[in-house]
Parts: structure tokens; sequence; C-alpha cells
């Protein structure tokens, strides 16, 4: 079965629509699943924050859109820090994988490109 690792990764909205921000949730859970190689099977659980400015939506409809529903989701607000990143949807998807820390791969998407320059690509 392996071990209970974690991924990071973030996107940003230009509006706060829910076609918009379904769009956008969907391509980075797609995004991180696709580049970490892993299976629907494998995942634990995914956490969801958002900031205070977004309201059309939970993150976590997007990816029950996926066929992920089966997946305990969870959302949360983001804390409201002074010049934070606006708009923004963060994740943390926890997996069953065989892989060490270092070979898995976050994804930061759209404006939120910038938020962890400090983890490898």
């Amino acid at each position: 079965m392996g071990t209970v690792r974690a991924l990071r990764g973030a996107t940003t909205f230009d509006v706060d629509e829910e076609v918009h921000i379904t769009e956008r949730v969907v391509a980075l859970l797609e995004r991180i699943l696709e580049r970490n190689h892993v299976d629907k099977d494998d995942l634990v659980s995914i956490l969801f924050t958002a900031t205070d400015d977004l309201h059309s939506m939970f993150p976590a409809k997007a990816a029950r859109t996926m066929g992920l529903g089966d997946v305990p989701l969870i959302c949360a607000r983001e804390l409201d820090v002074v010049d934070g990143t606006e708009r923004c949807v963060r994740v943390l998807l926890h997996l069953n994988t065989e892989k060490v820390r270092s070979a898995l791969h976050h994804v930061y998407l759209e404006g939120a490109r910038g938020l962890r320059d400090d983890l490898p690509d």
C-alpha cells in the first residue's frame, strides 16, 4: 500500500464564478495527479482552503465533477493575511505511495506560481 504522503498545490481565479472556479480547480487537480502518476484509488483525502474573496462555490464541488466524490474532501478558509494572494484556492492532497517525498511534484498554477518557489519542481 505504501506510505501516506502529501502533495500541495494552488491556483488563482480571475473572477468568483462557479464555472471558472470549477475549470481551474479541476485543472489543478488533474495536473497534480498526472504529474505524480497518482491513481484515484491512492487518494486518502483532500483539504481545500479558499481566500475570503471567493464565495460562489466550495472547491470540493469541483473535485466531485471529476469523479472524486468518494474521496474524503473538506473545505476551509485560508488566513486573511495582509498582501496575501487574492482569489486563491490551495490544496493539500494526501495519498498512499511508494515514492519518497523528494520524488513528489507540487503544482502551482496561474497567479499562485510564485507562492512556493522553495519547493522542488
